[in-house]
């Protein structure tokens, strides 16, 4: 389980594909901390650490997680947000993020607030997933709190900080990210769903 509280920034040093599946080598201050087997969240995605050492850490995506994600489009030298998974009987300063994508989404608006900025993302409603006004949503595993919530689409207000020590500076219009949608709202839309 994870917070959406971002914990580090990596880049992509290595891109190798083998049959469906796709590994990753990241480089980052965290990396070397890391041990074999522990599940790590990039860009909001949990994945598990299968080498590593004081510079880098190696993770595999397999097919299935490639579909859900958007981290077939990563090419080397892209930045990724990194989370370790959660201390028992720590803070949760998030909400709960389990770190698995739900589904992508499309970054289709981006306007300066003059101290925020908002940024509007547009998913498949098809899907079924939803967001509430003031609900929590996970943006490429960052925690965030959704307003102008509507069937297909929803923004998220964030401060200064979160830009510059996450790949949102790197966010631009077209720009697909990986959501994760809020559990409970998940389990609450389908037990609605199957009274009917």
């Amino acid at each position: 389980m994870f917070t959406g509280i971002i914990e580090g920034l990596g880049t992509i040093l290595k891109i190798e594909k083998e049959d469906q599946n796709i590994h990753f080598t990241v480089q980052s201050d965290i990396s070397k901390d890391l041990k074999i087997d522990q599940s790590i969240s990039h860009n909001g995605v949990c994945l598990t650490v299968v080498a590593q050492d004081q510079q880098t850490h190696r993770v595999t995506a397999i097919q299935e997680t490639l579909l859900k994600s958007s981290l077939g489009n990563l090419k080397e030298n892209d930045v990724v947000n990194l989370e370790r998974c959660t201390i028992a009987g720590g803070r949760l300063d998030g909400h709960i993020v389990q770190g698995h994508v739900d589904q992508t989404a499309v970054c289709v608006d981006i306007e300066d607030q003059g101290g925020s900025t908002l940024l509007t993302f547009e998913y498949d409603a098809s899907l079924n997933n939803i967001t509430v006004e003031k609900g929590s949503i996970t943006v490429d595993g960052i925690s965030l709190t959704v307003v102008n919530s509507r069937t297909n689409r929803f923004s998220v207000a964030i401060i200064p900080y979160t830009k510059e020590h996450t790949n949102f500076a790197h966010i631009a219009v077209g720009t697909v990210v990986n959501i994760e949608f809020d559990i409970i709202g998940k389990y609450v839309s389908k037990l609605l769903s199957l009274r009917d």
